[in-house]
C-alpha cells in the first residue's frame, strides 16, 4: 500500500449552472414540525431532503450535489493512498452472515428479504462478509498484501426510532473500505495511515473531529475509534481529559476509583427490617448513610437467558456495554419479577449474599473501594449491613463495568469532562474476527501455508457528515456551506436586470464557476431570504441600481462590494 499522502487544496466543481426558476425543489417557509434539529430544518426548509417515510430520505439537485461533492473528496483522499473503489450487491446472501453468526449479534433488527426463488438474503448495514467473500475466491497470497477495497452504496438499518433528519435514519449511503494485511505488525501502519486519512478528509470538509476510543459492538474486533464532531445535539457522549492525552466514549471510558473508607473496621455483617421504598434514594433515606456505601445489584438476562446480576459501587451506573463485554453477551434486557424471585431474591431487595452458584455475580472494581456496604437482603423489607467482598460475597467476574462520570479522574490523573458529538465516521481493527469464521479467507504465506488475513474497516456516512456540517455552519437566517462541499460557488440574484443577468451568468460560466441564478420575477426580500437560507458562500446581485458593476458579498460576511466582473472573477478564483 503507498505511503504517499497528497493534499488537495482545490474545490470540488461540477460542471453547468442552473436557473432557478426551474430547479426541482424550492426553499419552503416556517419551522418544520416535530425537529429540534437545526440540519433537518433547514435541509428541508432549503430544498436540499426531503422525507419519504420515516428515516428514508429524497436528496433533492442541491442535497445530492453537496452529497456528490462529499463523496468526491472522500474518494480523492482514499484513491491517494492506494484504495480501490469498487461495489458488491446490495442484497446479501444470508448464508454469509449466518457463517460469522451475525444473524444474531447485530446491534440493529438486520432487514431480511426473500426472492422468488426463496433464497433469504440481508439488506446489509455493513458489508464485512461481502468482501471477505470477494477476496477468498480469489486465492492470493503475500505478495498481493496489503491491499484496501472500497465502496460507496447503500446500508440499512432498521432503527426502532428514527430521528433528527439524516442523523438518524434507516436507510443511507456510506463509505465502506476494508484492509486486508498479512498480519498485525503490517495492520499497525494501515491503521495509523487510515486514522490520518479520516482526520484529513473531515478537515477538507470544514469539521474539526476528535478521534474517540470507542467499542466495535456487532462489528467485531478489539478495539476501534469513532471521529465525532463535538456538539450539544449529538447521541454520542464521551470524556476527554483536561490535558486532552485521553479521549474515550462512555461506552469504553476507564478511570480511577479512589477509597472511600479505607479507615474504617470490618463489621460484623448482620439483617435489619427495611420497610422502605424499592429505590436507592429510599435506601438512603432509610440508613441516613451516604449514596456511594449502599451497594447496587442489577439483574438483567441475556440471550442465552443467563440470570446476570451485576454489582457496583451504589453512586456508580451500570455500563451495559462492558457488562456485555465481560459476560460475552449480544443481548441484556432487564430480570422480570418473577425472575428475580425464581432465585430466591425480591425486587428492590436484592443482594449478592446467598446467590452464588444461582446467578452470575459480576463485580464492579469499585467494590475495592469500600469497606462494610449496605443494601439489600433478599427478602421484602430486609436489608443487610456491614456486606464485604471476598468475606460475605464472591464473583464470578470481577471487572470494569462502571459508567463514566463528568469529573472522573482518568488513569494518568487528569480530570475527565463530559462532552456530546456527532459521530461522522468510524475505523475498526477487525484482525480475524472474520477471517477466521468464513471458511477458505486464507492467502499463501511466504511459506507456502495458507493463513487468515488480518482486517480492518472504515466508514462514513455521507448524509450524517451533511448534517453535521450544517448543525456546525448555520445561522438564524439558514445554512452556511464551507466553499468545498457548496452546491455552487455563487447565488447569483437579477434583479429586474435579466439581460444584465444573462450577460454576468454567461461569464461566470465561461470561467468555469458554478452558478445558481435566481431568475425569478420576485420582490428582492425573498430572493435574499433564499440566499441566506439556501447558503452558497458568495452572493452576487445585479441590478439598475449596480449598473455595469456586481453586488458582492460573502455568506458569512455583513459587508457588500461593488466589483467589477473582472474583480469578481478574480475573487471567486482566489
Amino acid at each position: 500500500m503507498s505511503k504517499r499522502v497528497f493534499f488537495y487544496t482545490h474545490l470540488i466543481t461540477m460542471k453547468g449552472s442552473m436557473k432557478y426558476s426551474k430547479l426541482y425543489g424550492k426553499t419552503s417557509k416556517g419551522e418544520l414540525g416535530g425537529s429540534q434539529f437545526t440540519s433537518h430544518q433547514l435541509l428541508t426548509r432549503g430544498g436540499f431532503i426531503q422525507e419519504s417515510t420515516a428515516g428514508r430520505y429524497y436528496f433533492l439537485p442541491l442535497g445530492w450535489r453537496v452529497h456528490q461533492k462529499i463523496r468526491e473528496i472522500i474518494k480523492q483522499e482514499m484513491d491517494a493512498i492506494g484504495a480501490q473503489e469498487m461495489i458488491t450487491p446490495t442484497l446479501h446472501p444470508l448464508e454469509l452472515w449466518e457463517e460469522t453468526n451475525r444473524t444474531n449479534s447485530v446491534g440493529f433488527e438486520l432487514m431480511k428479504i426473500q426472492d422468488g426463488r426463496g433464497s433469504w438474503f440481508a439488506l446489509g448495514g455493513t458489508a464485512e462478509e461481502m468482501f471477505v467473500d470477494s477476496v477468498r475466491t480469489l486465492h492470493l497470497s503475500y505478495k498481493d498484501l496489503p491491499f484496501n477495497i472500497y465502496q460507496f452504496s447503500n446500508k440499512f438499518r432498521d432503527e426502532k426510532r428514527a430521528r433528527g433528519g439524516l442523523l438518524r435514519v434507516r436507510e443511507f449511503i456510506m463509505k465502506d473500505a476494508y484492509s486486508f494485511d498479512r498480519d498485525e505488525t503490517a495492520f499497525v501502519d494501515t491503521y495509523a495511515q487510515m486514522a490520518d486519512v479520516y482526520t484529513r478528509i473531515f478537515k477538507r470538509l470544514g469539521l474539526n473531529t476528535l478521534k474517540v476510543e470507542a467499542d466495535g459492538g456487532y462489528i467485531g474486533g478489539d478495539y476501534c475509534h469513532e471521529y465525532q464532531v463535538e456538539s450539544p445535539i449529538g447521541e454520542g457522549r464521551f470524556f476527554v481529559s483536561e490535558d486532552g492525552l485521553y479521549v474515550a466514549h462512555e461506552d469504553v471510558a476507564k478511570f480511577k476509583l479512589a477509597p472511600m473508607n479505607a479507615d474504617e473496621t470490618v463489621e460484623k455483617l448482620k439483617e435489619v427490617d427495611a420497610v422502605r421504598g424499592n429505590t436507592m434514594e429510599d435506601g438512603v433515606a432509610f440508613h441516613h448513610l451516604p449514596l456511594w456505601k449502599q451497594m447496587k445489584d442489577f439483574m438483567v438476562v441475556n440471550e442465552r437467558n443467563e440470570l446476570i446480576l451485576a454489582v457496583i459501587r451504589g453512586d456508580l451506573d451500570v455500563n451495559e456495554t462492558k457488562l456485555k463485554k465481560v459476560t460475552g453477551s449480544y443481548q441484556l434486557r432487564h430480570a422480570t419479577e418473577e425472575e428475580i424471585r425464581s432465585i430466591g431474591s425480591e425486587p428492590g431487595f436484592i443482594s449478592p449474599v446467598g446467590l452464588h452458584g444461582k446467578v452470575k455475580i459480576v463485580g464492579d472494581t469499585s467494590l475495592r473501594t469500600v469497606i462494610n456496604f449496605y443494601g439489600g437482603a433478599n427478602a421484602k423489607h430486609r436489608d443487610a449491613l456491614n456486606i464485604n467482598i471476598d468475606r460475605d460475597f464472591s464473583c464470578d467476574i470481577e471487572a470494569d463495568i462502571a459508567m463514566c462520570q463528568d469529573g472522573c479522574i482518568a488513569e494518568n490523573g487528569s480530570v475527565l469532562h463530559e462532552k456530546r458529538g456527532i459521530e461522522v465516521g468510524n475505523i475498526f481493527q477487525l484482525g480475524y474476527h472474520y477471517t477466521s469464521k468464513m471458511k477458505g479467507a486464507t492467502f499463501v504465506d511466504v511459506d507456502g501455508k495458507e493463513k487468515p488475513y488480518y482486517m480492518g474497516c472504515y466508514g462514513i456516512g455521507l448524509g450524517r457528515t451533511m448534517a453535521a456540517i450544517v448543525e456546525k455552519y448555520a445561522d438564524a437566517r439558514g445554512i452556511m456551506w464551507p466553499k468545498t462541499v457548496a452546491p455552487f460557488a455563487v447565488h447569483l440574484i437579477d434583479i429586474q436586470s435579466s439581460e444584465r443577468g444573462q450577460e454576468v451568468h454567461n461569464m461566470l460560466q465561461k470561467e468555469g464557476i458554478e452558478v445558481l441564478w435566481d431568475d425569478r420575477d420576485e420582490r428582492a426580500g425573498a430572493k435574499f431570504a433564499d440566499a441566506d437560507l439556501i447558503g452558497i458562500p458568495v452572493r452576487l446581485v445585479v441590478s439598475v441600481k449596480t449598473g455595469e458593476k456586481i453586488e458582492y458579498k460573502e455568506r458569512t460576511s455583513g459587508e457588500a462590494q461593488l466589483l467589477t466582473v473582472e474583480e469578481v472573477v478574480r475573487k471567486l478564483k482566489e
